[in-house]
């Protein structure tokens, strides 16, 4: 229906509500039948043209009666009761005299029969016939401000899936009540018997300001049942406007941490970055593309993506100039392998970069385990390279990342990225650049994290492979340890290992199983498979070593470890001679050498 023939509707339908009100009201007060005098009459037409004038003016007319509240019902109560006056005033112009009586009936009338049309309007809007069976039965967490903006968008539009039955909430002053006409039936410990008495699809969390436990907490709860769980966005991005409460989003693995991301203090670094020539390598990866999102803030002079995959830095750098095409940045790309020392070395002669976050690796635990002999190659010997290009060209501050692997390593990655933050030391005392490493746990929806790979296995069916049930892994998000590099790089003195507190050590099992739920299944359906330990790998990780504890913070969260004696002549050795090693004496060696077992004097021997 269009808008003028909606309005003209409206005015019809308005003009026989008034005439109705006030002939009604003599009708109900009069002994006799005179109703049609020349005051009712005469009062009537002022009635009318008094109405009609105060709802454009308010423009009742033009409101949307399915969004209506406390504020239209303002509004009526203005136009019905200016009206009254009006009509009371002609009735002392014309006649000398108010009928009180009369025109206190139909004001009553006049508010019931405005409001109620409009009520029956607003109830007919909100979609009470939803009978659909596509239509899913939901219940909303949060009775508060969020939840009943939600529950409004929901009972408003005739086109949304989801039908709000009713609330949960941990507010026991609320429980009992009507809220939106929807009963708060209990708190967040009776959502699954609730679920299953309702028969609920679908589950709603409304509060906006959760922390990361206590979403956990009610999740949990929400995967006793069989309705699939979302949440409204966050409250920061609701502030800012980026979205609207009714923007429903699925529960990410991230939510579910189970403690607050570490926020830092990403404006103190702006110092050494602000209008600086600032080189990535691996700019194309997970975490050196989130590098150079986080970096192009603070507006550089020129940002260097360097990465070996074309692409992958091709799309950061298209990505980087759509946001940041305004700005004064320059963008450069580079396509090059670290292993090629004589074009790294070009590269930083002609860039001339004052930071350089060194992200490029091989991490893939299983791949290296059987070809050590890229992971000395891209781990060690590209490091090495990157590191002497970079104090050779003054390099101010070089913060390298690593890994949680690389604490007593039992695999080649591992032992590659610890020899690699040997490297970094021992650079660090013979160098004026600042060299740094920054260890990481895992990164949630990075590539080749267990993330991606769960959501694979679900979307085929399952089953989800698990290599062992008591396997514990630290995790953190993208940003967060992309913020974790930059924030190093402003911590820098030289020589440093930075660890995050990571908090508690999540059990992969668990975090499986999380996601069968929140893509909309059950264990049972999907399934879970221990696949056993695969070569080189650890049930839990360490983020220190024992001879590198510290206690001591040198920012909130943020730990630096000891350093370590660094020989650095076996580290040279093996560069030199790895080529010569099968693969056996190739792990060998680089375990004993990450885990400062090996001796010049005692090595395996090297064949050839």
């Amino acid at each position: 229906m269009s808008s003028q023939r909606r309005m003209a509707l409206t005015v019809i339908m308005d003009s026989l509500i008034v005439l109705t009100a006030i002939f009604a009201s003599r009708f109900l007060l009069s002994a006799t039948l005179q109703i049609f005098t020349f005051p009712i009459v005469i009062s009537a037409i002022t009635l009318l043209l008094s109405h009609h004038f105060f709802s454009f003016y308010y423009k009742l007319y033009k409101k949307a009666w399915a969004y209506a509240s406390i504020g239209e019902l303002v509004i009526i109560t203005k136009a019905v009761t200016f009206s009254i006056v009006s009509a009371a005033i002609m009735q002392q112009i014309v006649v000398q005299d108010v009928y009180f009586r009369l025109l206190a009936v139909t004001w009553m009338l006049h508010m019931m029969l405005i409001g109620g049309s409009r009520l029956c309007w607003r109830m007919l809007s909100r979609g009470y016939n939803k009978q659909s069976s596509s239509v899913k039965r939901t219940l909303i967490v949060g009775a508060g401000s969020a939840g009943t903006m939600v529950a409004r968008q929901l009972l408003t539009n005739q086109d949304a899936e989801l039908n709000p039955i009713a609330f949960i909430d941990d507010d026991v002053k609320k429980h009992g009540l009507d809220v939106m006409g929807l009963p708060v039936l209990g708190g967040v410990s009776e959502i699954a018997p609730l679920a299953e008495k309702l028969s609920i699809d679908h589950i709603v969390i409304a509060i906006p300001s959760l922390s990361k436990q206590e979403l956990n907490t009610i999740f949990q709860e929400c995967t006793k049942t069989k309705a699939k769980t979302q949440r409204i966005p966050m409250l920061e991005d609701l502030a800012t406007g980026k979205v609207a409460v009714s923007h429903l989003r699925n529960i990410s693995a991230d939510d579910l941490l189970g403690r607050e991301p570490v926020e830092l203090d990403v404006e103190s670094i702006s110092g050494y970055v602000t209008q600086k020539v600032v080189l990535v390598t691996g700019a194309g990866g997970s975490i050196g593309s989130e590098v150079c999102r986080q970096i192009a803030k603070f507006l550089p002079e020129k940002l260097v993506l360097l990465g070996h995959g074309e692409n992958s830095i091709y799309s950061i750098e298209i990505e980087l100039k759509e946001l940041y095409g305004e700005t004064n940045i320059k963008f450069y790309t580079e396509i090059a392998d670290l292993q090629d020392e004589e074009k790294i070395m070009q590269v930083m002669k002609f860039h001339r970069p004052e930071v350089v976050y060194h992200a490029a690796a091989h991490k893939h635990v299983p791949l290296m385990q059987r070809n050590p002999e890229e992971a000395i190659k891209n781990n060690i010997i590209g490091t090495y390279n990157a590191v002497k290009a970079a104090d050779a060209c003054g390099v101010d501050t070089f913060v390298m990342i690593s890994t949680d692997k690389a604490v007593n390593p039992t695999s080649v990655m591992g032992a590659t990225k610890r020899i690699a933050e040997m490297i970094i030391q021992h650079m660090d005392r013979q160098s004026q650049t600042k060299f740094v490493a920054v260890r990481f746990g895992n990164v949630l929806g990075s590539r080749g994290s267990v993330i991606p790979l769960f959501k694979k296995q679900i979307e085929k069916g399952g089953p989800v492979t698990v290599t062992h049930p008591d396997m514990v892994r630290y995790f953190m998000t993208i940003p967060e340890a992309s913020r974790l590099v930059i924030q190093a790089g402003a911590l820098a003195r030289g020589g440093e290992i930075f660890v995050l507190d990571m908090g508690d050590p999540v059990n992969i099992t668990d975090l499986a199983k999380n996601i069968i739920r929140m893509s909309g299944y059950t264990v049972e359906e999907i399934g879970i498979q221990y696949t056993g330990m695969r070569p080189g790998e650890k049930l839990y990780e360490e983020m220190l070593r024992d001879a590198e504890m510290s206690e001591r913070q040198v920012y909130p969260k943020i730990f630096i470890g000891k350093s370590a004696d660094v020989r650095f002549e076996e580290i040279q050795w093996l560069i030199d001679s790895f080529k010569g090693m099968d693969i056996f004496e190739m792990r060998t060696n680089l375990l004993m050498l990450a885990n400062n077992e090996l001796e010049l004097n005692k090595t395996i021997s090297v064949t050839g």
